[in-house]
């Protein structure tokens, strides 16, 4: 929606009985909802019989909010097949690691690799686009929903078939094959395609080449779910962007870098997790990682929560003005639209515990008098939609390495990749600096600091990158257990992190998982892992109580590579990101005290917007980049539109 903050939620009419729809669609207008999700569990009722349909409500429906002013995302309904489709299609359903078939009564359930599920998908798929296309509701395609959430994936006989149709394509041979998959180890080298397995439940670890591989294929087989309806839609209505709801930062079993390549518009889910500490700051990492997914561009943020979630041990209702505080944070992060799951709570059914806009309850509820205060708020915010946050840092992120290094055979099984990613972003978080996320392989030539926290494997490609970046001006910090293993999973020989070695300036013999703490002379402490280093040309900036190197700085070219032997404490994770952060001239958008978190978004032409946001139960007082002085009252949001020159004006609050 140009010009315009797109704001409402999941409505599921589907739900209720009609002498409702009016009145929810009255209390939308009165609560500011200008568009809204609609159909995305619908196909038993679309097609309550094989080849039996029914639009009817549907078309009333869509009517009924095109007659008030309201857009609908419109879903494909595929991500929950119906039960005539389990009952007439078994072989379709999914098939575990063990062997069990998963049968019908939530979602999601089908093979990805099925033909048949993929035929009758483009089946009412085709339907609903056909039928829709040009009406006067329609603003955007919502192609099914949060894909690979419970089915990432499958591994029955068709599930074989197309991982071993994947790997022909990707391999020129056997032979090829076997040698990316070290297949000489444990007797495991193929003579035949045919004796190629996704990686069932077996005595031992399986094959981590073989895992690796069959992460990919099952990533890519959703992506091609995805592109096959998407080019059904752009083939009826090509003038309507398409677009499916990631979850980015929170589900790692897609590759949501190859998904963004293939959207009109990156949109995403983000719940908090209650139990986290400083959850805001997961809300931030999440955002960023939706923005850098959609190449800095505003993105949609398709769900989110008013209050409680219904799927966590403990669902923590969100206090007053927190709603509000949550939804404004994606938005200075770079959200174009803010919605929720869903508008109208369920009275039953697995999601009844959801909160949503309009509570069980009804509307002279706390909830529905902020999403009244929300919704007219953002319809003022005239001049932030379209505006981007541009960062000057990035930290390189792929799902590959992850994958690889969620083998169970590791030096150590307190490596996280993901939470260290997030420790070292929180950190800038902590600092006021704003971070993109980056793939190995992207362009890194915008950023003066790129960070590497955790990157077990990469590949030449990735690894040349990063070393051009730094060859070319840029400052580099690399933490430990990086570089360590090519595109399948193979050790790079010669000492680690074998991939940059030459960049860093040093040669790693041996790791040394810890059992405790170990000093460092700094004062600080390296936790969890250290490796024995030696320095092949950098310069030691600090080292453990043995005198071996813990952080480590090698000038390259115009630029300078600092690598870590060990994972940092906090407090020392904090000083070594300060320092190569002033080393790359990064500073923050603001000064402003801990717990306030500012960020900046900003046209092509200067016009500028301030976001402050006071997540602290203390009212607080930041400095802009002009040095005014602004107050920030506890948990309240200011938007700060610029004056020429930069300097701060008028907030809303």
């Amino acid at each position: 929606m140009p010009d315009v903050i797109a704001y409402g939620g999941d409505w599921n009419p589907e739900q209720w009985p009609e002498e409702t729809w009016r009145q929810d669609v009255a209390l939308m207008r009165e609560a500011g909802v200008n568009q809204v999700s609609l159909g995305i569990f619908s196909w038993s009722l679309l097609e309550p019989a094989k080849g039996v349909f029914d639009f009817g409500w549907l078309d009333r429906a869509m009517d009924l909010l095109a007659a008030n002013g309201i857009r609908a995302g419109l879903a494909t309904p595929t991500a929950s097949p119906p039960p005539w489709f389990a009952a007439s299609y078994p072989e379709a359903l999914p098939v575990d690691a063990d062997g069990r078939r998963l049968h019908h009564g939530s979602r999601q359930g089908f093979c990805p690799s099925s033909p048949i599920y993929r035929d009758r998908a483009l089946r009412i798929a085709e339907r609903v686009a056909t039928r829709y296309a040009g009406h006067p509701a329609l603003a955007l395609w919502h192609v099914h929903n949060e894909y690979g959430c419970h089915n990432a994936r499958c591994y029955c006989d068709t599930s074989a078939g197309a991982f071993r149709a994947w790997l022909r394509a990707r391999y020129s041979s056997l032979d090829e094959l076997n040698d990316a998959w070290g297949t000489a180890f444990w007797s495991q080298r193929y003579g035949e395609w045919t004796q190629i397995l996704p990686p069932r439940a077996t005595p031992s670890f399986t094959n981590p080449g073989q895992q690796l591989d069959f992460r990919r294929f099952s990533s890519d087989a959703l992506v091609e779910l995805y592109t096959a309806e998407r080019d059904l839609l752009r083939s009826v209505t090509p003038d309507v962007p398409v677009t499916t709801n990631l979850m980015a930062g929170a589900h790692w079993d897609m590759d949501c870098w190859a998904f963004a390549a293939e959207v009109d518009v990156v949109s995403t889910d983000h719940y908090l997790i209650g139990a986290r500490a400083e959850p805001h700051i997961d809300l931030a990492f999440a955002a960023d990682y939706a923005r850098s997914l959609n190449g800095g561009r505003p993105w949609l943020l398709m769900e989110h929560s008013t209050s409680a979630v219904n799927w966590q041990p403990r669902n923590l209702a969100k206090a007053p003005g927190e709603l509000r505080r949550n939804s404004l944070q994606h938005l200075a992060r770079g959200a174009d639209a803010i919605m929720f799951f869903q508008w109208r709570a369920s009275r039953a059914g697995a999601e009844k515990w959801h909160s949503a806009m309009l509570p069980h309850a009804g509307p002279d509820t706390k909830i529905f008098r902020e999403v009244k205060a929300l919704g007219a708020e953002l319809a003022g915010l005239d001049g932030v939609p379209g505006s981007r946050v541009t960062a000057e840092v990035a930290i390189l992120l792929d799902h590959a390495s992850v994958w690889a290094q969620d083998h169970p055979a590791q030096p150590s099984s307190e490596l996280d990749p993901v939470e260290e990613a997030k420790r070292w972003h929180a950190a800038l978080w902590r600092a006021g600096i704003t971070c993109d996320l980056a793939h190995p392989e992207g362009d890194l030539s915008g950023y003066r600091l790129v960070l590497v926290p955790m990157l077990y494997l990469v590949s030449d490609a990735g690894a040349a990158g990063l070393a051009d970046f730094t060859r070319a001006g840029g400052v580099t910090l690399v933490g430990p257990y990086s570089g360590i293993v090519d595109e399948h999973d193979r050790v790079r020989l010669g000492g680690y992190p074998g991939a940059w070695r030459e960049l860093l300036g040093v040669s790693v013999e041996e790791f040394f998982p810890l059992e405790g703490p170990i000093a460092l002379e700094s004062g600080g402490t390296g936790t969890v892992w250290s490796e024995l280093a030696h320095v092949t040309g950098a310069k030691v900036l600090d080292a453990y109580a043995t005198g071996e190197p813990a952080w480590t700085r090698h000038e390259q070219g115009g630029g300078a590579a600092h690598y870590l032997t060990t994972r940092l404490d906090d407090a020392a994770l904090a000083r070594v990101l300060a320092a190569v952060c002033a080393e790359a001239g990064v500073r923050p958008a603001a000064t402003a005290p801990p717990g306030v978190e500012v960020v900046r978004r900003a046209h092509p032409d200067g016009r500028a917007f301030l976001f402050a946001i006071n997540h602290t139960g203390a009212d607080a007082e930041m400095t802009t980049p002009d040095g005014a002085r602004v107050a920030v009252p506890a948990g309240d949001v200011l938007i700060l539109p610029e004056l020429p020159g930069g300097a701060g004006g008028g907030g809303t609050h």
